[in-house]
């Protein structure tokens, strides 16, 4: 099980003048999806606005972070499956980068999944969310049902030969058997190097969890229709580095220029004239 790390401290091993395999570019595709966890970072849910970013502005992201040097690209939402478009969108990219898409996997059969088999490469990665080795820890946050739909989209893609990793969002509801949780994707095959852990944090829907910012979040650019965010832990106005989209080296700057008052223990403040 790999930790994802939020702590400022990781700004050390960080060089912002070297972006080549450490700047990610993460893509919000829409922000509708078929459940509504009730910790979701996105706000999202089936009656949440789609918000789509569109076919052609996640390519010009993934050519614009490609001439910037940046080594990997997030597809997520709300649920990336939901819409007709992200199979030609997975396809640009991963023809071109190390492409990971996030998904509950309960859309992934019959038409989407032959659909997503037609564009496979060794560049994609699905990333799944599973908080428990049984239903009932996974199904407390992500609705009742839920751990059965996901367990079978996962057996899918392992069945069609996909690259599979695995997210687990820890919650009061599996923090104490989070090994059922290890135990069980090593029964699918799925190594300890695909499995990634993180606290739930206090954005969106979640009204407990870690307290994030500027200030103790890596950066990792990421992209919805209003601009351009510090991290995909939240697209919320005050995470906001750039209004704009385009051109993506300036939200980079910003970034930059913000990294260096942190490091010169200052508090990173972003205004917009």
């Amino acid at each position: 099980m790999k930790t994802l790390e939020n702590s400022i401290e990781t700004f050390s091993s960080f060089d912002p003048s070297s972006p080549d395999g450490v700047w990610k570019l993460w893509i919000y595709t829409n922000y509708d999806c078929n459940l509504r966890c009730s910790y979701c970072l996105a706000s999202s849910s089936p009656a949440a606005s789609r918000r789509a970013i569109g076919v052609q502005n996640a390519n010009r992201l993934v050519d614009e972070a490609l001439q910037l040097g940046f080594g990997e690209v997030f597809f997520t939402g709300g649920e990336p499956f939901l819409l007709d478009e992200i199979y030609a969108m997975l396809a640009y990219s991963a023809q071109r980068v190390k492409t990971t898409v996030l998904t509950n996997a309960i859309l992934l059969k019959g038409r989407r999944l032959d659909q997503l088999c037609a564009i496979s490469n060794e560049n994609l990665t699905i990333q799944v969310s599973l908080d428990g080795g049984s239903p009932a820890p996974h199904d407390a946050y992500r609705g009742a049902g839920s751990w059965v739909k996901t367990v079978e989209g996962i057996r899918r893609l392992l069945e069609r030969g996909f690259h599979v990793r695995l997210s687990t969002t820890e919650t009061p509801a599996n923090s104490i058997c989070l090994g059922e949780v290890c135990a069980f994707h090593r029964s699918l095959g799925i190594p300890e190097e695909d499995h990634l852990l993180r606290k739930m944090a206090r954005r969106g829907f979640a009204l407990d969890g870690l307290e994030v910012g500027l200030g103790s979040l890596m950066p990792e650019l990421t992209a919805n229709l209003d601009g351009l965010f510090w991290h995909p832990i939240s697209t919320d106005p005050d995470m906001q580095v750039a209004k704009n989209l385009f051109p993506l080296s300036d939200a980079m700057q910003v970034v930059r220029e913000q990294m260096a008052v942190i490091a010169g223990g200052g508090a990173p403040r972003i205004t917009f004239t």
